[in-house]
């Protein structure tokens, strides 16, 4: 029974040590780089362009191209971290916000994927992505 315990005790601190090393990293914005913006090229988005892009109010970059921007599912570690510190809000305000948008039938929320890999092939692939993930 000992044996049991031991082995369970040590999954959960591995689970632990490996989730708040992935919390604890810097998150990263990404463009896809087929988009001819000025923010494919390296160049840095501020919070205010960030809020814009995100609560889908600037739907397209400076070249025309529509704007696809991807999010984690609202529960997910680096999704609450992105709200909080990249935006500047809580993810149940970003949500009512694209509820509101949706139901009223004045805009779409940002697409959702399951997971991170799931982001990065989307960002890669998608021309005009934009989306998030821990580096």
């Amino acid at each position: 029974m000992r044996s049991i315990e031991k082995n369970f005790f040590i999954k959960i601190v591995l689970f632990l040590l490996l989730t708040n090393a992935a919390i604890a990293s810097e998150i990263v914005i990404k463009v896809n780089k087929h988009t001819n913006s000025d923010y494919s090229q390296n160049t840095q988005l501020n919070q205010e362009q960030l809020r814009r892009i995100f609560f889908t109010r600037q739907t397209h970059w400076s070249d025309g191209t529509p704007i696809r921007a991807f999010v984690l599912p609202d529960k997910h570690p680096l999704h609450i971290r992105f709200s909080k510190e990249i935006l500047g809000v809580y993810p149940y305000q970003l949500r009512s916000a694209w509820d509101r948008m949706m139901y009223s039938g004045t805009g779409s929320p940002p697409i959702t994927v399951n997971n991170i890999e799931d982001m990065r092939d989307k960002i890669q692939f998608t021309p005009g992505a934009i989306g998030y993930f821990a580096e």
